[in-house]
């Protein structure tokens, strides 16, 4: 399996359908959250709907250059979630979520291995590699996080 394959296969384990690492993912995660929990606040910590669309923001940024766009994404936007006041609202986060996990990880797994070692966008970004290693890790973060918000809320 080529490096990229696993790569791939690394994220879809931790955003769509693994139990190797955390014994969880996001999809399973998120699927039966109601809209009214994605949004509860649990003291000072973000909203399982923040953590899912700051994710999200990462995701959809890194999608655009895989396929040859510019790095668009700053960090400071990644919480700019607009309010989530409905079931539907909260649907449509997570299907997008989804989506992109899934068009990422398609995106990478296609991705020759040459790839890896080449500079992301810009010298101080570091490799590919580091980029996609970096995305898996973050996802496995704030995994954690809204697992320990569920359970806050229950």
């Amino acid at each position: 399996m080529s490096s990229a394959a696993q790569l791939a296969k690394r994220f879809r384990e931790v955003t769509l359908d693994g139990l190797w690492i955390a014994n969880t993912n996001f999809k399973d995660q998120l699927s039966n959250v109601s809209w009214e929990k994605a949004t509860a606040k649990v003291g000072s910590l973000n909203t399982i709907a923040m953590l899912t669309f700051h994710i999200d923001y990462y995701i959809a940024g890194l999608i655009i250059v895989f396929e040859g766009g510019d790095l668009e994404i700053r960090d400071q936007f990644s919480f700019d979630l607009p309010p989530i006041e409905s079931p539907e609202q909260w649907e449509n986060l997570k299907s997008k979520f989804l989506s992109d996990a899934k068009k990422f990880a398609d995106l990478l797994e296609k991705m020759p291995d040459s790839k890896m070692n080449e500079g992301f966008v810009d010298e101080k970004y570091g490799t590919y590699l580091r980029n996609i290693d970096g995305m898996i890790e973050h996802c496995y973060y704030h995994l954690g996080q809204i697992t320990l918000i569920k359970k806050l809320l229950n």
